[in-house]
């Protein structure tokens, strides 16, 4: 499903599998067994390759077949890798919106990503429960439950939970990039 996507997509934009390495630094080999699915990215392989093809994350994933404006709990759009500590419930219907909207859950030490990463637009994350440690630029933060933060995207970020319990938080993103 995720390699169809990322073929397809590779393909409207005219790019053939060495062109899609080169501007995701991922070997063509590994690309040709993502898009066969054979071999599943990591969400920061993944995150380079929608980067690449100029779309957000979550459009490898979604079932554009269902269009309401309503997202029950249990019909979320999910994204969870094996051997992954980190898992992200997509809230918003779709991302042909303007915002995105997701719950993000990284059990005790977890990271979103390596390397903090930057984006156009804006983000705010509000923490439901655990305990959050945020890098944003040259700044940091400890939030706990209850804490909200605003940053511009453009700014390099990352997430890491730093208390004894998973760490649950919500996110918003404007425009949608994850």
């Amino acid at each position: 499903m995720i390699g169809d996507k990322i073929r397809e997509r590779r393909l409207q934009m005219g790019m053939n599998l060495k062109e899609l390495a080169e501007r995701t630094n991922l070997t063509p080999g590994f690309l040709s067994q993502i898009e066969r699915d054979i071999s599943e990215p990591s969400i920061t392989s993944l995150r380079k390759i929608a980067e690449a093809l100029e779309v957000a994350v979550f459009y490898f994933l979604l079932d554009e077949t269902k269009k309401s404006p309503v997202v029950k709990k249990n019909q979320r759009q999910q994204l969870k890798f094996n051997n992954s500590h980190v898992t992200y419930e997509l809230l918003s219907p779709d991302l042909n919106r303007q915002m995105e909207m997701f719950i993000g859950q990284l059990e005790p030490g977890a990271m979103t990503c390596e390397e903090p990463l930057t984006h156009p637009g804006e983000e705010i994350n509000h923490v439901l429960k655990g305990k959050m440690w945020i890098i944003i630029g040259e700044d940091e933060y400890v939030l706990e439950e209850g804490d909200t933060i605003y940053y511009f995207a453009s700014l390099p970020h990352k997430i890491v939970s730093i208390g004894e319990e998973d760490l649950i938080f919500v996110s918003t993103i404007t425009p949608p990039r994850f």
